[in-house]
């Protein structure tokens, strides 16, 4: 069986997420108003609600049920 690759990310995933988020979005808007432009911002909101939830399920604020 061959071994996989293994490498540790130097950036979390939320800032692998921004940083993506915001390259598609200026990539969007150098596109004409069109369907490659909608997909491409409707996947930055969809990364961007994301990192959201992995702000609020990574949050203090949560505890388990007792």
């Amino acid at each position: 069986m061959p071994t996989r690759r293994r490498f540790k990310q130097r950036l979390s995933l939320q800032d692998r997420l921004a940083a993506w988020v915001e390259q598609v979005r200026d990539q969007a808007l150098r596109l004409p108003p069109g369907p490659k432009r909608d997909a491409l911002l409707e996947k930055a909101r969809q990364a961007d609600v994301a990192s959201h939830l992995h702000d609020w399920i990574e949050s203090t604020g949560l505890r388990p049920p007792k």
